[in-house]
């Protein structure tokens, strides 16, 4: 809705109207701060905790406004720049209950002009609202010069947007300067119903600095005018801060007033979504509107107490990624296309397409935006990973670089033990908690935690709220720095009378707790039965068991029956207890084990929740609880049981096969007849030679013949294949020995250098390898040299030896091939 400035002739009517209003504003402030006068942040008591909100909910909603400024000093790449930065934020917010409005503001120098624009009515940002906002933002960047000055009101702007965030009806009009120098009031009233417990946040983008000297609201003349401005802007934040409203300047460019925006953020209400660093408003400063976008996503990212994650950026077509951490359990991811004409598909981490909208793998969906600028998808209990942005678009509409981000905030569930259940007034007690998403995963990395504060609030009968604060140190009574299991003790207040609840908070950059409380009773004297439950530490597969011990001692004189339970289990889990109850003995203690079996369906990953033991017989009361640590992993594979088992085998093998080849090697070696020299002899005169050459002795054995051509000296001839029994044959045993088969006869061995019968000649078999000598034989060295009847060198076979008669005793000799 555009308001106009009303301007009629009962003006002194609106003077007092405005003077009322002006004093009704620090009666505001007064009552808000507890002082008159006082500017500072509103002093909030402490309460107790607030109920919890159910898990499934997701975030908690914020009421926020985007405020941009559409003054004349800006150009117009600068506007559409601020108008995609806000169709950033309304589209990019986590939680469809926050509600979300848009304000343009100018000034007001003339009739029928206004100096706020209400672009975008403060709307619910579920799936038909983003839509609805998607659409009416864009009216950002039609300016109205007839409608709207040039100058830059920020106090219209913020009173525009504290009254719609907060649901003050506006007054019949507005005052007017008096001419002296002083401001008015605003006539617009400061009631209407505020949403409890929900933030109101503005953030306002601007390029310059406060100018109302054309504004007649703020004086008669120029010079007043500006003055005024001023002063009625305090009085807008002091309003602010009244209404507990939130101010996030964000200037860009080099005309900005620093200490305008500064007062801004330290004008209006200082409270915070958390206690962590950075989530209090504050002014930012960026050098472009270029950069705009990113920064106010990162502004809104710290007003909610959420997390940003930045992407890739690219032209069409591209992929771009973003990466969601485990930890995360709402957000959304925001694709500034710059033209509608960009289509966006989105992918999952595990590469699967994801729907528009509606439900997928454990996570749900929803696309706002798809044809506008600004596109964003969101989603509750997303797959933790990297996704995946795929881009296109038509011919002429891929020239602007397109940038995915995600905003994301982890919404934790915990699981809450207190050592003893029942503890009595005075008594010191254990917390330890264990925290996991919606989704299941228990959180198991102190990485994803960096940061993390957690607290806890008791609250009972009897006694003011106690706050006390838990631990991961690995000092007692935390167990074990790094585990992700937060303790902490407390003594329960001596005035304590009745039932106890106990709230944890955990704070951390983009982490928020559910708040869901434990409840307990206070004990009444001595309790009658007592309890210690441990669970072992475990690594398991689907359909195995847990051993755990139960430990009882009961001093009454009649027998209890206790029964085991599960609580805060990971969903999906299937875990049973066995036995489901047990007896304990009167006036005794015993030891009683029992198991939890994990069924086959439970979902890989550390289980959550924890093992309870009640007591029946007094109303259930819990006696003892135990986190369980159990870690839930994939069923081996057949390769991964038995891979030992087989490279061992292969290895054996492998060494077999080598020391079997490394004999045959050698035994081929042995046997090869390779260089060995064939000598066919008469009367001891040499006819002819013939050497065996590689690979013509397959397997040891030579075959040959000899040619006696008419007229002719015999010759030696080689025959391939073996020769069948035509042929003579010479082999090899690999032993050292040579056996002579001539043609149709019996083999017969034969010795290096001996002449060997072949029907009508002699053969003479020459070279070699050695054999080591057997038996009692002369050692080669010293083996009695070959003399021969005719040539000289290797001789003609005959040897001469040690014997008497120039002999030598054949045993002596061998050859080895």
């Amino acid at each position: 809705m555009r308001e106009n400035m009303q301007w009629t002739n009962k003006r002194g009517a609106l003077l007092l109207a405005g003077a009322l209003l002006a004093l009704a504003g620090p009666l505001a402030a007064t009552t808000a701060t507890g002082a008159p006068g006082v500017s500072g942040a509103r002093a909030v008591p402490r309460t107790a905790p607030a109920a919890p909100a159910d898990p499934a909910e997701g975030p908690d909603p914020i009421d926020f406004a985007v405020v941009v400024d559409q003054s004349a000093s800006l150009a117009d790449k600068d506007l559409a720049r601020e108008t995609e930065a806000a169709a950033l934020l309304v589209q990019g917010e986590i939680s469809e209950r926050s509600r979300a409005a848009v304000i343009g503001f100018g000034s007001s120098e003339k009739r029928g002009q206004s100096p706020v624009q209400d672009v975008c009515q403060l709307t619910v940002a579920d799936a038909a609202g983003r839509e609805r906002l998607s659409d009416c933002v864009q009216e950002l960047g039609r300016r109205d010069t007839a409608r709207m000055g040039p100058g830059t009101d920020f106090p219209a702007a913020v009173r525009q947007a504290v009254t719609r965030l907060t649901g003050a009806e506006a007054g019949p009009g507005t005052g007017t300067g008096t001419g002296t120098g002083t401001g008015t009031g605003t006539g617009t009233g400061t009631g209407g119903a505020k949403k409890p417990g929900t933030p109101k946040v503005v953030f306002l983008l601007t390029d310059g600095k406060l100018d109302v000297a054309d504004s007649p609201e703020y004086g008669t003349d120029r010079e007043s005018r500006q003055s005024n401005g001023e002063k009625r802007l305090v009085e807008e934040l002091a309003r602010a801060r009244a209404a507990g409203v939130q101010i996030w300047p964000l200037g860009f460019g080099g005309e900005l007033d620093r200490a305008a925006l500064t007062a801004m953020a330290e004008g209006g209400y200082r409270g915070a979504c958390s206690e962590i660093p950075g989530s209090a408003p504050r002014m930012r400063v960026v050098d472009t509107s270029a950069e705009i976008d990113k920064a106010l996503q990162e502004t809104f990212a710290a007003a909610r107490c959420a997390q940003i994650a930045h992407g890739t950026a690219g032209k069409p077509p591209a992929d771009l990624t973003v990466t969601i951490p485990p930890i995360a359990t709402d957000g959304s991811l925001t694709v500034a296309k710059h033209d509608p004409k960009v289509q966006v598909t989105y992918f999952d981490p595990a590469g699967r397409k994801v729907p528009v909208r509606g439900e997928f793998d454990g996570s749900s969906f929803e696309v706002s935006g798809a044809n506008g600028p600004v596109e964003a998808l969101r989603v509750k209990n997303p797959l933790p990973g990297a996704w995946r942005v795929h881009i296109e678009a038509p011919p002429g509409h891929g020239d602007r670089e397109v940038a995915v981000r995600a905003i994301w905030q982890g919404r934790l569930r915990s699981a809450v033990v207190l050592d003893p259940a029942s503890p009595r007034a005075g008594e010191q007690v254990k917390v330890e908690v264990q925290m996991q998403t919606r989704r299941g995963v228990v959180i198991t990395d102190p990485r994803q935690l960096a940061g993390l504060s957690v607290a806890a609030d008791l609250s009972g009968e009897g006694f003011e709220p106690v706050s006390f604060r838990l631990a991961d140190d690995g000092k007692a009574p935390d167990a074990k720095a790094g585990d992700v299991r937060f303790t902490g003790t407390l003594t329960v207040p001596a005035g304590a009378t009745g039932a106890l609840e106990l709230v944890t908070r955990m704070e951390a950059p983009g982490i928020t707790s559910d708040r869901r409380p434990l409840h307990a009773v206070v004990a009444k004297g001595a309790p009658l039965v007592t309890a210690a439950l441990t669970v072992d530490s475990a690594t398991v597969h689907p359909g195995a068991t847990v051993r755990g011990t139960l430990d009882v001692t009961n001093n009454d004189s009649a027998p209890h029956t206790l029964r085991l339970g599960l609580a805060d289990q990971t969903p999906g889990a299937e875990l049973v207890v066995a036995p489901a109850t047990v007896t304990a003995p009167p006036n005794g203690s015993t030891r009683i084990p029992f198991t939890v079996t994990v069924g086959k369906s439970t979902p890989f990953g550390a289980l959550g929740g924890q093992i309870t033991v009640v007591d029946t017989a007094h109303g259930d009361r819990t006696l003892r609880g135990a986190l369980l640590n159990v870690r839930v992993v994939e069923p081996p594979t057949w390769w991964e049981r038995w891979w030992k088992a087989v490279i061992g085998g292969v290895v054996l093998v492998l060494l077999v096969g080598t020391f079997v080849g490394i004999r045959l090697f050698f035994r081929r070696r042995r046997r090869d007849l390779t260089g060995v020299t064939l000598e066919l002899c008469q009367d001891g005169r040499s006819l002819d030679t013939l050497t065996v050459r590689r690979g013509q002795s397959p397997g040891g054995v030579f075959a040959f013949t000899v040619d006696e051509p008419y007229g002719a000296p015999a010759t030696l001839r080689r025959v391939p294949g073996g020769g069948g029994s035509s042929a003579h044959v010479l082999r090899s045993t690999g032993a050292g020995e040579l056996l002579l088969r001539p043609r149709g006869g019996a083999q017969v061995p034969v010795r290096t250098g001996e002449p060997a019968g072949l029907g009508d000649h002699e053969l003479v078999v020459r070279g070699g390898r050695p054999a080591p000598a057997r038996g009692r034989g002369t050692p080669w060295s010293r083996r009695p040299r070959r003399t021969g009847g005719g040539d000289t060198g290797e001789g003609s076979g005959r040897l001469t030896g040690p014997g008497a008669d120039g002999s030598s005793d054949a045993s002596a000799y061998d050859v080895n091939f």
